[in-house]
């Protein structure tokens, strides 16, 4: 028989469904409102129709294909090599003193491409899954697993956003407002004239006037919110990061990650443009490590003749990190940035020579 306890974690678990199932039904709903009230029963122009009903489809099934990718799509986990050997866990559980402790973390975390701190300066460890965070990965209480390059936990689609789905969650957002743009402005002239009453009053009544409220309900608060992920994606900044800036070894730094807007963007979208507007993985990297824009370089160490701090070292000059080696992709997006980071110095009014890009390999 199961304990008590897991039956309640069930019970908490499909409680959770509840806004997918809420989502899934309006959207079935508009479907019959649209196809069947107002293009077959309603509108009579064929040639009109037809066009409606086939931009309608077009759009509804991007909105799905890319709404199912990103609530089905599993969080990726860290790479084994920052989870910690039993024999690691055993010396920091028999550790009292979190000094002691916080050395056992650096010693691992040295031959690993871990760039950013707690707001104390403290490597970034989790009690729970038991490994060192890789930057811009965080545990999730709901999901109650760590998440690389979390970006926030979403009930609509009962996941994670993150590494994994966050270039699905952007289409998600794009076409999900593109449905219902076209839904209010296609319904618009029926909606008018059923409320003047220029149609007879049938059943498509209701359907075409509740679906012109519901659809600019959600385009106004999907329009806002689309612009927001947008403007994160311009900075390669998380939901998380733009609350509370990650923490480097020199300190806070809210454009760490930031490439410039091209390679951000590449970042979330891949390089191959084909991809871009499809609901099927393209980001680059693996989620683990990420190039660092270190704009603000720590001014006790000295600058080396070529202008770059000798003590802030690329993950290749350090180690061998993933075993994979980049793809062609991601050389160009690293390879690239001098160029576009000189253009960044120059917008911002900075001479700091330690500007760099390092090579996450």
């Amino acid at each position: 028989m199961a304990p008590s306890g897991s039956r309640s974690v069930d019970c908490w678990r499909v409680l959770y469904w509840i806004p997918v199932l809420f989502i899934s039904l309006i959207v079935a709903w508009s479907y019959y409102a649209y196809v069947v009230q107002l293009c077959i029963d309603t509108i009579e122009n064929m040639g009109e129709k037809i066009v409606y009903v086939l931009v309608y489809h077009v759009l509804f099934i991007m909105f799905v294909w890319s709404y199912w990718q990103t609530i089905f799509t599993k969080p990726m986990n860290p790479l084994k090599e920052f989870h910690l050997s039993h024999s690691d866990k055993e010396l920091l559980e028999r550790e009292d003193r979190r000094e002691s402790q916080q050395e056992i973390l650096r010693r691992i975390a040295k031959d690993l491409p871990i760039y950013t701190r707690t707001m104390s300066g403290a490597i970034r460890y989790c009690d729970r899954c038991l490994l060192l965070k890789p930057d811009r990965c965080h545990h999730c209480s709901a999901c109650d697993m760590c998440i690389l390059k979390m970006d926030h936990h979403c009930p609509w689609v009962n996941n994670c956003v993150g590494f994994a789905n966050y270039k699905f969650f952007m289409l998600f957002l794009a076409y999900s407002l593109l449905y219902c743009l076209f839904v209010t402005a296609t319904d618009l002239q029926y909606f008018i004239q059923f409320w003047t009453n220029g149609l007879p009053d049938t059943q498509a009544k209701f359907h075409i006037m509740f679906l012109f409220f519901a659809a600019s309900t959600f385009s106004v608060s999907l329009a806002f919110l689309f612009a927001y992920h947008c403007w994160l994606v311009c900075k390669n900044r998380s939901t998380l990061e733009a609350f509370r800036a990650p923490t480097f070894q020199h300190g806070p730094d809210k454009n760490g990650f930031s490439l410039g807007t091209s390679k951000n963007f590449c970042q979330v979208f891949g390089d191959e443009k084909k991809y871009w507007l499809l609901p099927v993985f393209s980001s680059l990297g693996d989620g683990c490590s990420f190039p660092t824009c270190l704009v603000n370089a720590d001014p006790e160490q000295p600058s080396s003749p070529s202008g770059r701090n000798p003590s802030i070292k690329s993950a290749g000059e350090s180690h061998q990190f993933p075993p994979k080696p980049l793809r062609e992709s991601q050389s160009r997006l690293l390879n690239n940035g001098q160029s576009e980071g000189s253009e960044d110095r120059d917008k911002r009014g900075t001479s700091n020579p330690a500007l760099t890009i390092e090579k996450e390999t």
